[in-house]
């Protein structure tokens, strides 16, 4: 997988935890967790982009991760929601924790290859 595709794939999964969002319950936890995980979704994308800007490899391991850590955080937030029967969308949400799982392992494996290499 290129750069771009990597990017790309996280700003595509961005955009669908924010659709998911509009399906969530509209009360106290819905809305908590609707700007907990439009945060945390979004994050990755962004400091990707930093880490292809990183000034050394320790710089570009510390954003990675970040990324790494925000994809975690959007995953135990998905479950939570599915949990809670916060939305009304099963299969966004589904697809979303595939997604959020497989990119997971993309950065940990990305992380690990670059410790290996400096």
């Amino acid at each position: 997988m290129t750069k771009q595709e990597l990017e790309n794939r996280l700003i595509d999964f961005a955009a669908s935890i924010i659709s998911l969002t509009i399906t969530l319950e509209k009360n106290y936890a819905g809305n908590h967790l609707l700007g907990q995980i439009t945060r945390s979704s979004t994050s990755p994308a962004l400091n990707y982009g930093e880490a292809q800007s990183a000034e050394s490899k320790k710089d570009f391991i510390h954003k990675m991760g970040i990324c790494l850590k925000e994809l975690r955080e959007t995953f135990v937030c998905l479950k939570i929601i599915e949990k809670a029967n916060l939305s009304t969308d099963h299969e966004s949400l589904i697809r979303a924790k595939t997604e959020a799982n497989q990119l997971i392992s993309i950065f940990v494996s990305s992380i690990k290859t670059s410790k290996n290499n400096s």
